[in-house]
């Protein structure tokens, strides 16, 4: 099976860029990072599903120079879900620009508490010193007894 040096770089190169845009806080170039990823990982399946062959329904007599169809079927499914995070994703960029004027990603108030109190070595309020250990539905055994 012979690989296409060319098509290795693409897909390395697209993936790369998909992630670094995914990093961004504009939630439009997240959303342009997201297509991008997802077309590197289509191009991923389809360079390891090797060389095209026949088509594997039309002659039943040798399998061998038959392509696989699982590849391609994974391909049209990721195509799928891609284009529906991407509609979902664009939808809260126009919403967020609807409210707000921009479509930045705010930092959350609470992370940065946590953050503080993390480098400061204390435990935040909402943190209960309980005498006993969660249960598997997350209450006290001692308030369950009682």
């Amino acid at each position: 099976m012979t690989v296409n040096l060319a098509l290795i770089v693409v897909i390395g190169v697209t993936f790369a860029c998909g992630v670094t845009l995914l990093l961004e806080r504009s939630l439009t170039r997240i959303v342009v990072g997201t297509l991008l990823v997802g077309n590197a990982v289509n191009l991923i399946f389809i360079v390891a599903s090797g060389a095209p062959g026949r088509a594997p329904i039309v002659d039943e007599s040798d399998p061998s120079p038959m392509s696989d169809p699982l590849p391609q079927a994974m391909v049209l499914t990721a195509i799928v879900i891609t284009l529906g995070v991407a509609a979902f994703l664009l939808a809260m960029a126009y919403r967020s620009w609807q409210l707000q004027g921009h479509d930045e990603v705010q930092d959350d108030m609470e992370d940065r508490l946590i953050m503080r109190l993390a480098e400061l070595d204390e435990a935040s309020q909402s943190y209960e010193e309980g005498g006993g250990s969660p249960d598997e539905e997350g209450t006290d055994t001692e308030e369950v007894e009682r």
